[in-house]
């Protein structure tokens, strides 16, 4: 038998855990599916915060938090209202129908009147054992976020795109010294943001070459092997924090060719939260090419819920005084 939802909320962390407290406060009984941690498609169960040591930018927390333990507190609150959270993966989301569809991994189906997407967008590693083995010790993939924790040590960045200089530029803010690692001979940053970076005296880059070991002890990151593109050559750059900054990747492979994905691969949302298609919404970092942080996340996780809300009770309104045509509310 089918379970059948006024809301259901795909992917977690703090725009989905945002949702769902909205949601359950509204009495519309919202089912969380936040995923397994087993598949990518839906993201990490808690979102980017579950690898983040030291959360110091979130309000309200002004000694700082961990991120797993923020994420708990959001899952709580969460539960208090009403929202029931279970942890398996969606499979398959059907919106070609009204309700919607959602399969899961563990062959359950469930309908839904509404549905919330939160499946964030997942930072691109290099794929070093190194570089997962330092994970939340020296190596982030978040300036703004860890950056702030390696006061006055030497810094690194991986990457050469504007995203990569803004870490850097950033994180002059607090370290002794940041060194951009790019795999070529040229930016491919914006000539602006080029010229900000080549400018400031606390930056310096290492061109043609790529990081093919992270090195370190049981206190963290110690330095980083880089090796020269063209001649081979490997040498050991001392640093106690090195930040990827090579691209996000969003986790919006179960809904290609069902809602607009722009080309960066990010949900394409108009009016607040809404998709491009009626009744379905989307928050948070899926959506976000630009800021990525935890409260941003929230505030639309909130608005995406308050949509959703809105949207349920004109289309009860509509179909009350007689349905399809009364302007599009209804499919």
């Amino acid at each position: 038998m089918n379970e059948r939802r006024k809301v259901i909320i795909v992917g977690s962390g703090p725009a989905g855990y945002t949702a769902a407290i909205y949601a359950a406060r509204a009495e519309l009984m919202p089912l969380m599916i936040a995923g397994s941690g087993s598949d990518n498609r839906i993201g990490i169960p808690g979102g980017q915060l579950m690898l983040t040591t030291e959360v110091e930018n979130y309000p309200g927390f002004p000694e700082g938090i961990s991120g797993p333990e923020i994420m708990d507190l959001f899952r709580k609150q969460a539960e208090r209202f009403g929202c029931d959270v279970r942890y398996v993966d969606a499979t398959k989301v059907d919106m070609s129908i009204q309700p919607f569809r959602v399969e899961t991994s563990e062959e359950e189906l469930y309908e839904t009147d509404a549905l919330i997407i939160a499946t964030g967008a997942a930072a691109k590693w290099l794929g070093l054992e190194s570089e997962q083995h330092f994970q939340n010790r020296g190596v982030s993939a978040c300036a703004t976020c860890d950056g702030a924790l390696y006061r006055s040590k030497p810094m690194a960045v991986v990457g050469g795109g504007d995203t990569a200089m803004e870490e850097a530029l950033f994180l002059t803010r607090f370290a002794s010294k940041v060194t951009v690692i790019h795999r070529r001979d040229q930016l491919r940053a914006s000539k602006i943001m080029q010229e900000r970076a080549f400018r400031h005296e606390k930056i310096d880059f290492i061109w043609d070459s790529e990081v093919c070991e992270v090195v370190g002890n049981d206190a963290g990151v110690t330095g980083v092997q880089v090796r020269n593109r063209k001649t081979g050559e490997i040498a050991e750059i001392p640093v106690e924090a090195l930040f990827i900054a090579i691209g996000h990747q969003p986790n919006t492979q179960l809904f290609s060719g069902q809602l607009a994905i722009d080309s960066q691969g990010y949900l394409v949302v108009e009016t607040g939260t809404r998709t491009s298609v009626e009744g379905v919404f989307a928050a948070g970092d899926v959506t976000d090419s630009v800021y990525r942080q935890a409260v941003t996340a929230a505030g639309t996780g909130c608005a995406a819920a308050i949509d959703a809300e809105r949207w349920l009770a004109e289309r009860d309104a509509a179909m009350a005084v007689g349905g399809d045509e009364v302007s599009g509310v209804l499919r």
